[in-house]
């Protein structure tokens, strides 16, 4: 026995694996060791990225795909900072993160004598971007704060929390009993108010032409939305993290498509519209807001979100599963005709080809080369937004791993890294322009660590080609956008990756197949010549 078999450390990284946390992302640190000490024993992987931007990344990526919360190890001052653009990418996007780290001993906050990684207030920091951010004065408050995070998570709407331990808590024994540290049974969700739902259920029976939105809070919904749409003869519409909640090979799916005119234009058109678990923002819709004509139905989780950005005629809070499961139920049985949707479809085709045409056409041939149960990590790149996040057809959420609002750089890579490693048994792709990858090119060397398949298709358009066009849009002669390209596939090959080039538009399909067949890490480089729309 030693002083450090049973520390504070110890304590939450037991809690954590109580509620089936496995992995963990981040990086040793001097001041977080004690975090790291007890992993092994406790059965929890340990992956090292090369940067704490990519350790959020990744632990994102994990979390779409286990449904559980990312964990996030930094260590004081700078690997916290480091980590911030993770952490607000998880709070505009709504996902479960949680992220440790360490701070100054009790006594030594503020104290500003130069000591190593001293921040002024990395607790107000965190907590400036993430939902909450706590200091634990205590091992028994760290703990209590990893069962606050998950209650938040299964209860309300998922955002990153940040737990701070001082170094003298972390490191001291943990006078917390075990059946404290055991995962917390978690209250039933929540199902809404009866008469709302009533209400909801009479304006739903009655309606000609309804059409539903499926938001990133109604992945969890998806055989109830499903069943719903069925039911009215409904089409779905999802934003972009919603994709996938109904099958969107389903015939009453109209994707993903919401940000298109076209897709708004049939949402608007609709007399009963029935928004599930999305606050309907700006940068989902490509458009400040919709204005249908009929009434709307809101089903969320998060009270403030029910009237966000559209008011609606009846607003009901609850989990969306169980709220949406007793409208369905509060329906007639008869099952309506579902609407010829090839029209709508159509123009939205038209629309995704005719904003970017060669972007596009080089979107549909990539997507054609995956297999049916990919992965696909995308990243702020134009290649994701202007095609294959579109053009991808996703059978079940989270496929495509994308983050529509904070619409960071460097994404993709590490959110890949995370899938792989929590669903090894689906192919994983990450789709990344030249820019994008550029942010986040050292984590290649993770995913070979970490002995990886995963197939990174990187399309080089020059640098910064939307932004670009944005400065000849203004009368800016173009400045800082034209970027010097290194040897892709030789970087790649650096890493001990495998490179492959596409040399002819032709053999995208086949080099990205051959790509994801032979396994391994892959990186498959296509220049993309630039054309007048880039």
């Amino acid at each position: 026995m030693t002083e450090y078999d049973d520390t504070a450390g110890r304590a939450v990284l037991q809690t954590l694996r109580s509620y089936g946390i496995t992995t963990v992302f981040g990086i040793p640190g001097t001041h977080n060791l004690e975090l790291y000490r007890p992993l092994a024993s406790l059965g929890i992987r340990a992956v090292t990225t090369r940067h704490e931007q990519g350790a959020g990344y990744a632990a994102d990526g994990w979390a779409q795909q286990t449904g559980l919360p990312g964990v996030v190890i930094t260590t004081s001052g700078p690997g916290l900072q480091n980590a911030m653009s993770a952490v607000g990418t998880a709070y505009c996007e709504s996902r479960p993160m949680i992220v440790l780290s360490p701070g100054p001993a009790t006594g030594d906050e503020f104290a500003d004598r130069g000591t190593l990684h001293e921040t002024k207030d990395a607790t107000a920091m965190a907590g400036a971007v993430a939902l909450w951010s706590r200091r634990a004065a205590s091992a028994a408050e760290a703990v209590q704060a990893v069962h606050d995070a998950f209650e938040l998570f299964r209860t309300g709407r998922p955002r990153p929390v940040h737990i701070e331990i001082p170094l003298d808590v972390l490191e001291a024994p943990a006078d917390v009993p075990q059946a404290e540290r055991e995962a917390r049974a978690m209250p039933q969700a929540t199902g809404g108010d009866a008469a709302l739902i009533a209400h909801a259920a009479s304006l739903a029976a009655t309606a000609d032409r309804p059409v539903i939105i499926a938001g990133g809070g109604a992945t969890g919904a998806g055989a109830e939305i499903t069943t719903l749409a069925e039911r009215l003869g409904a089409p779905v519409l999802t934003t972009l993290n919603g994709k996938g909640t109904v099958d969107e090979h389903h015939p009453l799916s109209l994707g993903s498509n919401l940000r298109l005119p076209s897709a708004r234009a049939a949402a608007e058109a609709s007399d009963l519209l029935i928004v599930v678990g999305s606050k309907l923002g700006e940068a989902e819709l490509w458009a400040p807001a919709l204005h249908p004509h009929g009434d709307v139905i809101r089903v969320d989780v998060a009270e403030a979100q029910l009237q966000k950005n559209l008011t609606a005629a009846v607003a009901i809070r609850g989990d969306a599963a169980a709220v949406v499961g007793r409208l369905v139920a509060a329906l007639p049985h008869d099952v309506r005709p579902a609407p010829d949707l090839a029209e709508v479809r159509a123009r939205i085709a038209a629309e995704i080809a005719e904003a970017l045409p060669d972007t596009a056409a080089l979107g549909a041939r990539v997507v054609d080369a995956l297999p049916d149960d990919a992965i696909v990590a995308g990243d702020s790149s134009q290649i994701v937004y202007m095609a294959v996040a579109n053009q991808l057809q996703a059978a079940v959420p989270h496929t495509l791993l994308y983050t529509p609002t904070y619409a960071t750089l460097g994404y993709g890579l590490p959110a890949a890294i995370g899938a792989r490693i929590a669903d090894p048994s689906r192919p994983v792709v990450t789709v990344i322009g030249d820019g994008a990858l550029m942010f986040c090119v050292n984590e290649l060397i993770t995913a070979i660590e970490q002995r990886l398949d995963l197939t990174v298709v990187c399309v080089e358009n020059g640098g910064y080609a939307e932004i670009k066009q944005n400065e000849v849009d203004r009368g800016i002669h173009p400045i800082g956008v034209d970027l010097v390209q290194p040897d892709w596939p030789a970087l790649a090959s650096a890493f001990g990756a495998t490179g492959r080039a596409v040399d002819a538009t032709g053999d995208v399909e086949g080099t990205v197949q051959a790509a994801i067949s032979a396994g391994g890490v892959q990186l498959v480089h296509i220049r993309q010549e630039e054309t007048h729309h880039e």
